[in-house]
């Protein structure tokens, strides 16, 4: 099955993005040196590419990251950052010798509509609890969005740099483990739909989301009567490990909420996909001047902006 074509709204939108570890492995499991590692990827990204970070939650064995956008250009290079530098520094770390990544990240695009952003946002807080793994988003070892909204702080985590670690070694120099190392921090950003709003009143509505998850998880937990897993099991679990059964589930193109909405984005994606087709079949006809619909990424060709 191909894969579908990488696609932004003109101007720009909220995507989610997701990403699985190869095989469900606990390769991104919690521990203090691969959360700096994973923060310190993020922020430098972040500063590279000036993509705004809304939300974000890295599991045991798979992420996601709400991110605002402009085109899909800036994403892709975003993405690229993020993933090879997190693969390098997740194989330094475990001596894993297998790609990292099952496959390439999915980004599903989010509508403007207040109740899908927010909604989504909800959806990130809610790991953690929602696989009764810990009993509140905070509570989780890793890095999750939940702890810069309750303690009201930017993550900061390390950029390593291991050129300069490798010239230094060439030289027979001892050195620190930070010695070579940067600090990065991880802005977080409103959702598209709050930035009109004052940073302590989208701040505040982020943590009200917090205690509304805590709330409903809660009332679940007691529902079910059963306790979550804990700190202690989740950090011992080994990282070459795996479950054994792995949730999958078709994704969706979108996240809207109302049919109105939907039927918008299809068909301006649909129209999307026509035109790169179109233009394709021209292109290997012969003809070199086919022109590709903005943000689309012609074969061969740079990235059509617009």
């Amino acid at each position: 099955m191909s894969r579908r074509l990488r696609y932004v709204p003109d101007g720009g939108a909220l995507v989610e993005v997701t990403c699985r570890t190869l095989h469900s492995r606990y390769l991104l499991r919690p521990g203090r040196a691969l959360d700096e590692v994973i923060v310190g990827v993020l922020g430098r990204a972040q500063r590279l590419y000036e993509v705004r970070c809304c939300g974000y939650v890295f599991a045991s064995n798979h992420y996601h990251l709400l991110l605002d956008v402009d085109n899909a250009r800036q994403l892709a290079r975003f993405m690229c950052h993020v993933q090879s530098n997190l693969a390098r520094e997740i194989s330094r770390l475990y001596g894993w010798t297998e790609k990292i990544w099952s496959r390439r990240y999915q980004a599903i695009v989010v509508s403007g509509e207040e109740e899908a952003q927010v909604e989504r946002l909800k959806y990130i807080l809610s790991h953690g609890p929602k696989e009764g793994l810990v009993e509140r988003p905070r509570d989780w070892p890793g890095v999750h969005v939940a702890k810069a909204l309750a303690e009201g702080a930017e993550l900061r985590g390390y950029w390593f740099d291991r050129t300069q670690e490798y010239a230094a070694r060439n030289r027979g120099e001892k050195f620190d483990r930070l010695q070579y190392a940067t600090v990065e921090t991880l802005h977080l950003s409103p959702l598209p739909c709050w930035k009109h709003l004052p940073t302590e009143f989208w701040r505040a509505r982020s943590l009200n989301l917090v205690h509304e998850v805590e709330e409903e998880m809660s009332a679940r937990r007691l529902r079910a009567g059963n306790q979550p897993l804990g700190v202690a099991a989740i950090l011992g679990q080994h990282p070459n490990d795996r479950p054994k059964h792995s949730k999958r589930s078709p994704a969706p193109l979108f996240h809207a909420m109302s049919a109105k909405v939907r039927h918008e984005l299809w068909e301006a994606y649909a129209w999307f996909v026509a035109a790169f087709r179109d233009a394709s079949e021209k292109l290997r006809a012969g003809d070199r001047s086919a022109v590709f619909p903005a943000g689309s990424f012609p074969p061969a060709l740079p990235f059509a902006g617009g």
